[in-house]
């Protein structure tokens, strides 16, 4: 029985040594939770595009260990894994970052946020998440890869800022990008280190999120019900 072309990215990607990832250009990664995994098996052919995916969450990496006997480890877009050692990579080797995330207010604030913990973090530009029409998403695709930065943040929602990178992949982009979710709202609202460590430890991310932002609520109750049920079944029948 093969595996499922999700799960196989997630297999497939390289997640303990993660600076090998930093060192490897002309790649775009992305990464899946329970809620995302769903809209992700709708999409199938546009997240198999993507060089690498990642399990973000210890229910998704709990589900592949269980369901496919195959040990992965968590990584997300945040202070508590992936974040902080791309930001010190970037600081230290002096490779620009672009951001394109949330709102406008949100990015600028989060720009300084990460100026103040990362004063050598060279900013090769930013702007918010939201375009107009797909002419300026076009747009401002050309103006990153003219750009050039050696990474690219995106934070759009699920599939939104999957079909993001991919565009500006598509349009010449020879960097490495990575999708960040909520990482940069979290972030501007001062709240960079936005789990506290033992709810970190205790894997408890998703419950203190659901208290801190009320909207994740009911999307993360449907996956709770809808998740396993077809993450059981696309193992077996899918």
């Amino acid at each position: 029985m093969t595996n499922p072309i999700l799960v196989k990215k997630i297999l497939h990607t390289p997640s303990e040594d993660i600076f090998s990832i930093f060192e490897t250009s002309n790649k775009i990664y992305t990464f899946l939770n329970p809620v995302s995994y769903l809209v992700a098996m709708e999409n199938k052919p546009l997240f198999a595009e993507f060089d690498g995916i990642f399990a973000d969450g210890s229910i998704l990496v709990t589900a592949i260990n269980a369901i496919y006997g195959k040990q992965v480890i968590r990584r997300s877009f945040d202070m508590t894994s992936l974040a902080p050692k791309l930001f010190e990579y970037a600081e230290k080797d002096g490779k620009p970052i672009y951001i394109v995330a949330s709102k406008q207010e949100q990015v600028e604030a989060a720009m300084k946020i990460f100026k103040e913990r990362y004063p050598k973090l060279v900013i090769a530009g930013y702007r918010n998440g939201y375009f107009s029409s797909d002419t300026e998403m076009d747009a401002e695709a050309k103006h990153i890869v003219e750009t050039n930065p050696y990474f690219l943040i995106v934070g759009m929602g699920a599939l939104m800022q999957e079909k993001f990178l991919l565009k500006v992949k598509h349009a010449g982009f020879k960097g490495i990008g990575f999708t960040c979710g909520g990482f940069i709202h979290q972030t501007a609202k001062n709240e960079i280190d936005y789990y506290p460590a033992w709810v970190d430890k205790m894997n408890l991310r998703f419950v203190y999120r659901m208290y801190k932002e009320p909207h994740t609520r009911k999307r993360y109750l449907q996956a709770a019900f809808i998740f396993p049920v077809k993450f059981i079944w696309e193992r077996f029948f899918g």
